[in-house]
């Protein structure tokens, strides 16, 4: 059976009830190439555990079950209980959870299906709900490495460094995180519905500590400020933080001009920012 076959799957999916969603942004691989790059890409072995979101038909699925030594997948979609267990049920190392992974404990799901194992992620993320299930994964703090492919818009902002008209706060929380890399792109052609925008893959290599001493909830509440109103220079973007004068004059003794805007300014910059504004008691 082809899983990236879409008149080979047509018949189990109407016999399942399913019909796409787009509010759960569903769009399944048509382009066998696509899937099979992306587990060899993953870097998947003995002793890995991955997770995956969004399994749809399992096309990927059974490729990651192939390489890594188990793989737990979260679907939302109940009607495609039936379709993937035609398709993967025969996999034994092939968990799948019927569940809102925004609801999940990730950290006590990988310890309780995946233990003993390396933990990754490697999906093709429903792209209505990318951001948060990154920040999700990021924030569990448990992953090894992340591959996903998600819209190409939102590579570029994952990736971006100061100063790029892609920059913002997406691309500090990334990078806070992780170092990013596009991988390979991908066209609407090997979706099915055809998406109206191109895709990427992007490889997400877990930072292991954090890439600057500073506060962390403190730098993402001037990270946040500074990027809500982007068009403004720092100590307007600032005000309802700390008050325009208490950063103007953080920003003189840190170094950067009174005029600068937060997307020329690098996370190590953010950083040093944070810190001047603790220590002048100004946050």
């Amino acid at each position: 059976m082809d899983l990236c076959d879409y008149n080979e799957m047509r018949p189990l999916l109407e016999r399942a009830g399913f019909r796409f969603s787009k509010g759960r942004g569903q769009n399944f691989l048509t382009a066998s190439w696509v899937p099979e790059r992306i587990a060899d890409e993953a870097g998947l072995g003995p002793g890995c555990g991955v997770v995956e979101i969004g399994p749809g038909v399992g096309c990927l699925t059974e490729r990651l079950a192939a390489r890594a030594e188990k793989v737990l997948c979260y679907e939302v979609d109940r009607a495609l209980e039936p379709v993937l267990a035609a398709t993967v049920g025969r996999l034994t190392n092939v968990r799948i959870v019927f569940a809102d992974v925004m609801g999940r404990d990730l950290r006590s799901d990988a310890q309780a299906l995946l233990p003993g194992l390396a933990w990754s992620v490697c999906a093709n993320l429903p792209y209505s709900i990318t951001t948060p299930v990154l920040t999700k994964l990021y924030q569990a703090r448990c992953f090894k490495s992340i591959m996903v492919m998600v819209q190409q818009e939102v590579a570029r902002r994952m990736c971006a460094d100061a100063g790029d008209k892609d920059y913002g706060a997406f691309s500090l929380l990334t990078q806070w995180f992780a170092e990013p890399e596009t991988v390979f792109s991908v066209g609407p052609e090997c979706f099915v519905p055809r998406p109206g925008v191109h895709s990427a893959v992007v490889r997400l290599s877990m930072r292991e500590a954090p890439p600057a001493e500073v506060d962390e909830t403190a730098f993402f509440r001037v990270v946040r400020a500074a990027f809500n109103q982007r068009r403004k220079t720092l100590p307007n973007a600032l005000e309802g933080l700390c008050g325009k004068e208490r950063a103007m004059e953080a920003l003189r003794t840190c170094g950067f001009s009174e005029t600068v805007r937060g997307e020329t300014l690098s996370l190590s910059d953010f950083a040093v920012l944070t810190n001047g504004l603790i220590s002048s008691g100004a946050i």
